[in-house]
Formats: structure tokens, C-alpha cells, sequence
């Protein structure tokens, strides 16, 4: 029996950019395709597959998601690789960093993107972008104590999918402009993520 082939739906640096580095770094051969942002707007037909009109859309035969982080984990139980099992002491860790990424490091620069660059010019609002920005620099404190200890990764020595979805958030910051607020551990650990090899075949595979 085939296996059917993985596949995602995908924007250029969109949250679908975490599914997209962990296939890159596990391996997993996928179909990736490539969507304008935003796709609810700008290519109405994703709504037929997709009906909250958001991205990452991921597919494997009958499993369908939505969430990016959740992705992650799943080829990583799938392939069992760049993750930490139950028992281990660092398994609250990782749960933690992983649904970290999202609710709290990536939800805040949402709003940014939204008042400073989604929204029509009238209803932009520089406050709003101002505070949730703020909001996002503070709670980046946890990763960024995490780091202090010489940790090359949030759980110690071995990369895991918690890393990519917690490294998104760093790109985010870097493509709004507020990278450079961060702490000098996360920024030292933004430059390792960006030296992988997965990462790079990740921002190649988004330019095709």
C-alpha cells in the first residue's frame, strides 16, 4: 500500500514556516504549496479546504491541521525525532516552549502585523502595535533565561521541534523590525537556528 505524501499550504515566512523547517529537518518528503498572504483574501478557493481561511494547512492521507507548533509535534511523534519523550525531565520543557511559541510569543506580534501593516490605512493604530510589541519583548524573558545557562537549545543540547516553533517567533520579530530588542542569549540562539542546514532548505523551498 502507497503512503500517501504529506502536504502543506504555505505563505512566505507565514507561522506554516515552523511545519515547513520541521519536514526540511526530518527529511519527510511533502508537497508544498505556495499560497499569497493573506490566503483568505487573496485566494478565496482555500477556503474551500480550509474554512477558518488560515495558514498552516497540513494534510497527511486523512489527518488534516491547523496549528503550526501542533504540526511540528506530530512529524516529530511521527518520525520519532527532534523531540522529548514522557519521563524525560525535560518533557515539561518542551511542552511548555511549544505551546509557548504560539499563545504567547507569536499571538502579540499578530496584533503588531495586523495595526501597523494588514489593516487599511484609516483603521491602523500605532498604539496598539506599540503596546502588543512591548508585550512580546517582556514575554521572551522565560526562553531568554532559559538560554543563559550556555544551553545551545531550549532543552539542553539536542534540537527539537520546540526550537522551530519558538524560532518562528524570532523571524516574526526580525520581519517587523523589533528583532533587535530581545535578549543577547535569544539573539546568540537566533543565529544558530539560522545556520542549520534545515533552515536554510526551508527558506530555499518557500522561494520556488
Amino acid at each position: 500500500m502507497k503512503q500517501s505524501q504529506m502536504k502543506l499550504w504555505h505563505c512566505h515566512d507565514a507561522r506554516s514556516f515552523r511545519p515547513l523547517w520541521a519536514l526540511e529537518e526530518l527529511g519527510l518528503p511533502y508537497e508544498l504549496v505556495l499560497l499569497p498572504f493573506p490566503p483568505r483574501w487573496m485566494e478565496p478557493s482555500f477556503l474551500e479546504l480550509n474554512p477558518l481561511g488560515t495558514i498552516p494547512f497540513f494534510t497527511d492521507g486523512d489527518v488534516k491541521m491547523t496549528e503550526s507548533a501542533a504540526i511540528c509535534q506530530y512529524l516529530a511523534d511521527k518520525l520519532g525525532a527532534l523531540r522529548v519523550l514522557p519521563g524525560d525531565p525535560r518533557y515539561g520543557d518542551y511542552l511548555n516552549f511549544l505551546h509557548q511559541s504560539d499563545a504567547t510569543l507569536t499571538f502579540p506580534q499578530t496584533l503588531v502585523l495586523r495595526y501597523t501593516l494588514l489593516e487599511k490605512p484609516e483603521n491602523r493604530n500605532p498604539k496598539v502595535a506599540s503596546d502588543y510589541r512591548r508585550w512580546f519583548i517582556a514575554r521572551t524573558t522565560w526562553a531568554e533565561r532559559a538560554l543563559s545557562d550556555g544551553r545551545p537549545w531550549l532543552c539542553g543540547d539536542e534540537f527539537t521541534v520546540a526550537d522551530i516553533a519558538v524560532a518562528y517567533a524570532l523571524l516574526l520579530a526580525g520581519n517587523l523590525g523589533h528583532l533587535g530588542e530581545v535578549g543577547p542569549h535569544l539573539l546568540s540562539y537566533w543565529d544558530r537556528c539560522q545556520a542549520r542546514d534545515g533552515f536554510q532548505r526551508a527558506k530555499a523551498a518557500q522561494k520556488a
